[in-house]
């Protein structure tokens, strides 16, 4: 997918998305329906726009752990994000260059939750007293990309989960799913006319049967109107924990963002446009409810 397949960032990157998309059958429909209508000739085709991770906000894990990773393969960090309602705080990562995708790393704020599920969150992460990151060899792409498909706590009993479930659904989807890559974020502004715009996608979408995260309106649309995403929901698979019980949960979700040109290149000939002449960044509002391609009211009724 990307263009070194030896630097330590292509391979993680590489390595995350393989992975990600065969546990996420949206990726191979929208990619083999895209192909069928001749609107890309490959997936190579299609731009990432960003991926993103969620964390944990305990000692020696969250963003401060895991952002070294790719602060050590050039991205640099840029706006902060802090979601009360969600008790999350986050921040998004520019790429070294054009060609790789933004990253988006957001963090549950542990110490805001009740006793109670801070407790269960305690008892899986407590044994991690020292920060896993700092044990690794940044530049070997695959100890890196290992790392962040190994589990770094055991798995939880399902009477912790549903707990965790009904406080806060971004803390159950981390204590069983980890570090799992939560989704990647194709550039519909990059397509071909007739789906580059997101009405046009979505209707795509939809006619072939994928389901939108409708949580705020199928398009989320910044302030500014220049930032416009929406989200499948996110696939369902059935989960084993440790108690022996099987329960359907919600694992990892595809984007769709569509940035507008800055009004400053309004005049700009779109042959000519860059990713440097379009809105960039993240908007609170948007994110916020793109997190709930995960929730339980958007997933209910699906099934893997």
């Amino acid at each position: 997918m990307y263009f070194d397949q030896t630097s330590p960032l292509d391979i993680v990157l590489n390595n995350l998305f393989e992975h990600y998309k065969t546990h996420v059958a949206d990726v191979s429909k929208i990619t083999t329906k895209l192909l069928e209508k001749g609107v890309i000739e490959s997936q190579d085709d299609i731009v990432n726009d960003h991926i993103a991770f969620r964390t944990l906000g305990v000692s020696n894990l969250g963003i401060k752990s895991f952002e070294k990773i790719f602060l050590a393969y050039g991205y640099e960090r840029r706006d902060y994000y802090y979601f009360e309602g969600k008790k999350l705080n986050a921040y998004w990562y520019a790429p070294p260059n054009e060609n790789y995708p933004r990253i988006f790393v957001s963090e549950l704020i542990v110490s805001e939750l009740s006793k109670e599920s801070q407790q269960i969150i305690e008892k899986y992460t407590k044994a991690i007293v020292i920060d896993p990151v700092d044990g690794l060899d940044l530049q070997d792409g695959m100890q890196v990309a290992d790392f962040l498909h190994k589990p770094l706590w055991g798995l939880p009993t399902s009477m912790e989960y549903k707990k965790l479930l009904e406080e806060s659904e971004y803390a159950a989807w981390v204590i069983y799913n980890r570090y799992y890559l939560n989704h990647y974020t194709i550039s519909i502004h990059e397509l071909r006319e007739g789906y580059n715009t997101l009405e046009a996608f979505n209707e795509f979408l939809e006619m072939i049967g994928v389901k939108l995260n409708s949580a705020g309106g199928k398009i989320k649309i910044s302030n500014d109107g220049l930032l416009r995403q929406s989200s499948t929901v996110s696939a369902v698979y059935e989960a084993e924990f440790a108690d022996g019980e099987v329960l359907p949960i919600a694992g990892s979700y595809v984007e769709f963002a569509q940035r507008e040109v800055l009004p400053e290149y309004a005049d700009l000939d779109l042959k000519k446009v860059e990713s440097k002449h379009r809105r960039d960044g993240f908007e609170a509002n948007n994110a916020d409810k793109i997190f709930e391609s995960t929730y339980t009211s958007q997933i209910e009724g699906l099934k893997e």
